[in-house]
């Protein structure tokens, strides 16, 4: 509350404007020098004096009166007791103590939104029903039937995946980014503690939305038995999803903005599917810039070559009255490097989430010391 000494009551009068009787004398301070209720003071005192007249008038007087003297006193002794506990550094807690707060603070706020990971859930549930009915049981089947239905389903239900992590994640994201930036400019923690924060609080949710779901699809369809095979099917989903959240984190430092994001991230996704070696196969790439550099940089090359292995490798299909081997699958009908082993792909697509992450942090970094140049440049 604004507390009203003698002082101030003398300094208004002196100037010509008393407080009426029966009125607050805040209030009246108020209306003389805030402009919003300028007709109100030219009425009420009935000189036609503006507000700007009346600061102007009460500046003047308050620059000579001993009230600003006395003022500046003040001021000078809370300095001069004050200056040893504002020279003092900040304690900040420990870079440890800032990633278990952080992971604490995220997994609850994750476990709290219905409409971020649990939402995708019920949704990746409905589209592995749904994938699972038209795909259900393409694993018994013979011929090219169960060669081209194999490479479909793996290639549908990557590229869903990819969509639908960015439709659902991108805004939880963003608000998050928002916090990250606000706490940041405050000095609470840095970068690292917020990406440390931001990964280990999310992967039991990613591993909720790829063991479910991918475990549905798998078993409708009837896909390569094997523990070994499932375990490295909901392991290629999880880096699917983790590749888009990394992908969105690097999008959304350089784009705050959401409609501007969500075309940016989903322009590189859909880049990556055209060329990840499936719609057209590798052989079949125009040398300049699709298959050179863009086919050997996208995540989704390695996604779909790694699942292909997956389903592919150890199996027998009868194509008419020939007997063919999965691996000739593989080289002849899909053109998939046989080189290296499928976990050797899998190896490689967490190699890229870690990259993406490092890019987030580099660009963090430079936009911070280039608000800190700008700064420099323009300070007076």
């Amino acid at each position: 509350a604004y507390i009203v000494t003698l002082d101030s009551v003398q300094f208004f009068t002196a100037n010509g404007f008393p407080c009426p009787t029966l009125h607050n004398p805040s209030d009246h301070y108020l209306r003389v020098i805030n402009k919003d209720f300028e007709m109100d003071v030219e009425e009420g005192f009935g000189k036609g004096v503006t507000t700007e007249e009346a600061i102007d008038i009460l500046v003047k007087t308050y620059k000579l009166s001993r009230i600003r003297s006395k003022v500046k006193k003040e001021v000078a002794k809370i300095s001069e007791s004050d200056s040893g506990a504002i020279g003092k550094k900040r304690i900040h807690a420990a870079f440890i103590t800032q990633c278990l707060v952080l992971i604490r603070r995220s997994s609850l706020q994750l476990f709290r939104d219905i409409g971020n990971y649990w939402l995708r859930l019920v949704v990746f549930i409905l589209i592995a029903i749904s994938i699972g009915s038209i795909f259900h049981d393409i694993g018994s089947s013979s011929g090219s039937v169960s060669t081209q239905g194999r490479g479909s389903l793996l290639t549908f239900l990557i590229s869903v995946l990819t969509f639908m992590t960015l439709v659902g994640g991108f805004s939880p994201l963003l608000e998050e980014m928002k916090v990250f930036e606000r706490e940041r400019l405050n000095g609470h923690y840095g970068v690292t503690a917020f990406l440390i924060g931001n990964i280990f609080s999310a992967i039991p949710y990613m591993l909720m939305i790829s063991l479910i779901p991918g475990g549905i699809a798998y078993y409708l369809c009837g896909m390569h038995k094997g523990l070994e095979n499932f375990i490295y099917f909901t392991s290629l989903l999880l880096a699917i999803v983790m590749w888009v959240e990394s992908l969105m984190l690097v999008v959304g430092s350089i784009s705050p903005n959401y409609v501007i994001g969500m075309f940016i991230t989903g322009g590189i996704e859909g880049l990556m599917i055209l060329t990840g070696g499936f719609y057209r196969l590798p052989n079949e790439l125009p040398k300049p810039l699709w298959k050179y550099p863009l086919y050997h940089i996208s995540f989704l090359k390695y996604a779909f070559q790694g699942s292909f292995k997956n389903e592919f490798e150890g199996l027998t299909v009868l194509i008419g009255t020939k007997t063919v081997s999965g691996r000739e699958i593989l080289v002849e009908t899909w053109h998939v490097e046989m080189g290296h082993s499928k976990w050797v792909d899998l190896a490689i697509m967490f190699g890229m989430i870690l990259l993406y992450r490092v890019l987030f942090l580099v660009i963090t970094k430079c936009k911070e010391k280039f608000k800190n140049f700008v700064a420099v440049i323009n300070g007076p």
